[in-house]
């Protein structure tokens, strides 16, 4: 385990080696201030973990010194510590970005404690960090790749869309990457670390499909051997993924409007309602407006599906983006065969 880094800064020689003593006593690693400005060159060279700085000193303040710390690192763990312990200076410590605030004389079990509190606090956000950086690495928006002005816009709409909990609908023709547009939008929201579930609807019969959508009970049907849990049950906090929704026949898009309304469906061959909450990503490679005119598509489950609406050029419009893609592929090919191939011949 790598040492906790406390940085110490008081004008009063005791104070300093009080805590100072106390807290290398406890096993942190502590640095000692007497000054302002020597604790800001010590926290320029050295990386810190926690601030404890007096509030009192003769050439900078404990506010003006969080104000510095924190213009260097925004997010630096900062406790004001000061003999003046009145709701005003405390108020403005916080204020100021402080992350908590101690009165003298400091009572040092107190202390340790608030230490322990922030060592806490810094040890969740960096678990939370890694595990979205380990998201975004293993589906990031780069993998759909493109500079053109068509696909720059795209990238910015699914910056804008994903953190919300609006339904999108992604279209586009077969081989344009709607299933990738759908990862990086659930990757990169609130609900990355929930499951995210895919269903082809054009890819089973309509008897099969709903069941796959909302699960069965044991005796729904011939071959329901066992109670089943559906897609959108599995995707439960999460996100699901329709691809070729255009394909849903109308009895299915009436379930699945329901679903979208009252955020419940019941399994096949049960009454019981069973709520979820899921996120909804839809794609499409077909005319759903023709299909409306048509008749062959719900204009109300439209509306539903069709809050946001990313748009998918093909290759065959964005021409510019050939060399990027000629290059990624020559990459990812020469990798995989062990191959050292520095380029294409002219």
């Amino acid at each position: 385990m790598e040492p906790f880094r406390i940085l110490v800064v008081d004008d009063e020689p005791a104070q300093l080696e009080l805590i100072g003593g106390f807290l290398r006593k406890q096993g942190f690693e502590t640095t000692l201030a007497e000054s302002g400005e020597k604790a800001l060159r010590s926290f320029r060279d050295t990386p810190f973990d926690l601030v404890l700085t007096d509030q009192k000193m003769a050439d900078m303040s404990g506010l003006d010194l969080l104000k510095a710390i924190r213009a260097i690192q925004p997010d630096a763990a900062v406790i004001v510590i000061t003999a003046y312990g009145t709701i005003e200076s405390a108020v403005s410590a916080i204020k100021g970005g402080a992350t908590d605030y101690l009165a003298k004389p400091v009572n040092l079990d107190e202390l340790r404690y608030r230490i322990e509190q922030v060592r806490e606090r810094l040890r969740l956000v960096s678990g939370n960090r890694d595990l979205r950086e380990a998201l975004q690495r293993r589906h990031r928006i780069e993998g759909i790749i493109g500079e053109c002005g068509q696909m720059l816009e795209l990238f910015s709409m699914i910056r804008r869309v994903a953190p919300s909990e609006a339904t999108v609908l992604i279209r586009g023709e077969s081989g344009t990457g709607k299933e990738l547009v759908a990862k990086a939008i659930h990757y990169a929201s609130p609900r990355a670390t929930a499951p995210l579930i895919r269903l082809n609807c054009a890819a089973l019969p309509e008897t099969l499909l709903e069941s796959e959508l909302f699960g069965h009970e044991k005796g729904a049907f011939t071959g329901a051997l066992a109670r089943r849990k559906g897609r959108f049950e599995v995707a439960d906090g999460g996100s699901l993924f329709l691809d070729e929704i255009g394909d849903l026949s109308l009895p299915l898009q009436a379930k699945l409007l329901r679903v979208l309304q009252e955020r419940e469906f019941e399994r096949v061959g049960s009454s019981a309602p069973i709520r979820v909450n899921v996120r909804l990503l839809a794609a499409t490679h077909r005319d759903l407006e023709a299909l409306l005119r048509a008749g062959q598509f719900r204009d109300d489950l439209y509306y539903r599906l069709n809050v946001v609406t990313l748009l998918l050029p093909p290759l065959r419009e964005r021409r510019q983006d050939l060399p990027l893609l000629m290059d990624h592929f020559l990459k990812v090919f020469a990798e995989k065969n062990r191959k050292t191939i520095r380029g294409f011949s002219r």
